[in-house]
């Protein structure tokens, strides 16, 4: 039997796994005007909320980077308080849940929440927090949502073996690996090697955020030195791929990427609206699916994008054509690729993912 198309239906209700997304970048934008109205933040460019979440998209013609990261100013002032946090992650869990995920690992990075008298570790424990309230309240309309966390040290600054060791202090509370992201020009994972080097002593898990703006050299040295379990993003690792007559050829790298297995934590939209792809229809994570690279789909940041889970596979599945069966893929590479202990991977394949699309087919 073929695997029915995907329609809007079929993909809301599907469990899905995320495991690239930035708890600064998927605020609600009715959130976000309230906390700055607490605090007296006058500093958001309206008070509609309406056009406040189109202001947050970056999807005009010219947008890149820096005017992605434009919005980013606004929601890391108002996550500066320990109620301020909890409430933007229990708002994330729930939200996450909402939307069909039964499985996310949220990052963020503490050092930016430290402007009102934070210290790093209290910055976690709300985060925490929060993520535990928002999946007590999932659960108590029937979601089904387990929510963990990813530090993330800046590569610009100078914190990230502090940051690395900060998230193994919180390994068994909620935390499940380390990052590093910011700016890949210029600031390569080579100088943050300490960092990982501890992450590596410690039996941790680690992703690094790589071959998105930049190209191959940042994945080669993420791969190579640093020994990334996972690529944020990594799309770039197509400039290893090579249309050579009816086939593709791979080149060492991309092969040794394949080969091993490594997770790419794709992000379409995102992407598209940072300049790293034109246009989705353009963008390669179907030639990267096709070619059968451990490919897994995520949202990045949902106010920046004005996206979801739902919506992105729903973009995606109309411009490639992809059945039930490529998002049951897809999901289960990210489920397989996730940083939670491997009986609970196993238990989350096997009693959720599989029986919820056994159901919807």
């Amino acid at each position: 039997m073929s695997s029915p198309a995907l329609t809007r239906d079929l993909i809301v209700q599907a469990p899905k796994v995320l495991l690239h997304e930035h708890l600064d970048g998927g605020l609600r934008p009715e959130t976000v005007l309230e906390l700055a109205k607490d605090v007296g933040y006058d500093q958001l460019p309206t008070d509609d909320p309406n056009q406040l979440r189109q202001w947050f998209i970056a999807d005009t013609p010219g947008s890149d980077l820096v005017r992605y990261l434009e919005g980013f100013r606004h929601t890391t002032a108002l996550m500066q308080t320990r109620e301020q946090l909890e409430r933007v992650a229990s708002e994330s869990a729930l939200d996450l849940a909402r939307d069909g995920v039964v499985y996310a690992e949220v990052r963020f990075a503490p050092e930016l929440h430290l402007e009102r008298g934070l210290k790093l570790d209290e910055v976690v424990e709300s985060v925490l927090a929060g993520f535990n309230h928002g999946t007590r309240q999932a659960a108590l309309e029937g979601h089904v949502i387990v929510v963990r966390a990813i530090l993330s040290a800046m590569r610009q600054a100078n914190k990230s073996e502090e940051i690395a060791a900060l998230a193994v202090s919180f390994r068994d509370h909620g935390v499940c690996g380390f990052d590093i992201a910011g700016p890949e020009d210029g600031f390569p994972p080579t100088e943050h090697l300490r960092a990982f080097h501890l992450i590596q002593r410690e039996n941790f898990h680690m992703t690094i955020h790589a071959g998105e703006a930049f190209g191959l050299p940042s994945i080669w040295e993420a791969v190579q030195f640093c020994d990334a379990e996972r690529l944020g993003h990594g799309v770039r690792i197509v400039d290893d791929i090579k249309h050579v007559g009816d086939h593709y050829e791979l080149g060492r790298l991309a092969s040794y990427v394949r080969d091993r297995r490594i997770p790419l934590e794709v992000c379409p939209t995102s992407n598209v609206h940072t300049g790293a792809a034109k246009s989705i229809a353009t963008h390669p994570i179907e030639l990267l699916r096709a070619l059968r690279f451990r490919v897994t789909l995520n949202t990045d940041n949902r106010l920046m994008s004005g996206i979801t889970m739902s919506s992105e596979f729903e973009v995606c599945a109309s411009t490639f054509h992809w059945t039930l069966a490529d998002m049951e893929w897809l999901t289960l590479n990210a489920a397989k690729s996730s940083f939670c202990p491997f009986d609970q991977r196993l238990s989350l394949i096997n009693t959720v993912i599989k029986p919820g699309y056994a159901a919807l087919r």
